[in-house]
């Protein structure tokens, strides 16, 4: 049986070892002893804070673990409020239409706008299972216990709450995303800007 507590210092090596087995587009879960030592920090002091009114920077990462073992099968978080100390990006997806009858002339126009819309928004993250625990409800338990945390404790989190779903990428970590923007916009590839996203060293997206 599984059962989801808050990350301690203690599971360094178990996250590692999430870190590690996620791959490539994983980006909140870096294979970085810095980042992922700061992470689980930046988590036990969220925890502890008792004076929460309002979402602010308090970021909660939490582990499943099997109760025979005592292994951890994996982790799962909530961010409860992004983008106010290291700025989020994303890419919105809308249309235009120029349309004339007179002219006979009607075209659908798709348009890729990059923005921080979801700034001040709570995101669920970090959901990772290892391999060996994919079965039965496990990944059910792990993404629907973030959603009973919020419940609980509103005040925490903001009224809109988000995912980032990972992209498609192959073997190489190549993804056909990226290589359309690389070509147009950036000269890195997707592996090192997903590895600089994971570390908090978004400002290449800006430029």
């Amino acid at each position: 049986m599984l059962v989801v507590r808050p990350i301690t210092m203690s599971d360094y090596d178990a996250l590692h070892t999430c870190a590690v087995e996620s791959g490539h587009g994983f980006t909140s879960l870096p294979v970085n002893e810095e980042l992922l030592t700061n992470r689980i920090t930046h988590s036990e002091y969220s925890f502890a804070k008792h004076d929460v009114t309002a979402p602010t920077d308090e970021g909660y990462l939490m582990v499943g673990f099997d109760t025979e073992t005592g292994e951890v099968a994996g982790t799962t978080g909530i961010e409860g409020a992004i983008g106010w100390d290291v700025p989020f990006y994303s890419y919105h997806i809308s249309t235009v239409v120029h349309s004339s009858p007179k002219l006979n002339v009607n075209n659908v126009v798709k348009l890729l706008t990059f923005g921080n819309n979801y700034t001040g928004c709570s995101e669920i993250c970090t959901l990772f299972l290892r391999p060996e625990f994919r079965g039965g409800l496990n990944g059910r338990l792990m993404s629907k216990c973030r959603f009973l945390m919020m419940a609980e404790h509103p005040e925490r989190f903001s009224k809109t709450i988000f995912a980032e779903m990972r992209g498609v990428s192959d073997a190489e970590g190549n993804s056909p995303f990226w290589q359309w923007l690389q070509e147009h916009f950036f000269s890195i590839d997707f592996t090192m800007a997903d590895y600089l996203t994971g570390i908090g060293k978004k400002g290449f997206i800006a430029t």
